[in-house]
């Protein structure tokens, strides 16, 4: 005869057993895209009225380069983690329920590398 609480068992271990780790995942992005928004913010006010070439050579600095990607990387990671909610809460069919988690995890590394690709072409000169 088992004493122990059923609630015992599920304690810090969210519906799927990982529920907590999403759950910081989520708030680390966008507390991390908070302070990215602020850049890209500042960074897009010192270009304007610049011309492409001034602006291509602004993106070419290392600093900026890198934090254009980490923040093109955080936003699509944290809208993937969103969308991955909104998926698990709202839809009921299990079918159609993988077949959107696939969709989206393809959409978001593909999205993701055709960003970064981009930023990189334009950082190098290429």
């Amino acid at each position: 005869m088992n004493l122990r609480n059923p609630l015992a068992n599920a304690h810090n271990h969210g519906a799927a057993g990982d529920g907590v780790s999403h759950w910081w995942a989520q708030r680390f992005s966008a507390i991390l895209l908070i302070v990215l928004t602020a850049w890209l913010v500042y960074a897009l006010g010192s270009l304007i009225g610049a011309d492409h070439a001034s602006a291509s050579a602004w993106l070419a600095s290392p600093f900026n380069a890198a934090m254009a990607v980490l923040f093109v990387v955080t936003s699509i990671y944290h809208g993937k983690l969103g969308l991955q909610v909104v998926i698990e809460d709202y839809i009921h069919h299990r079918f159609l329920e993988v077949a959107l988690q696939l969709l989206i995890k393809i959409l978001s590394i593909l999205g993701g590398l055709l960003a970064v690709m981009a930023i990189l072409k334009v950082a190098f000169g290429v």
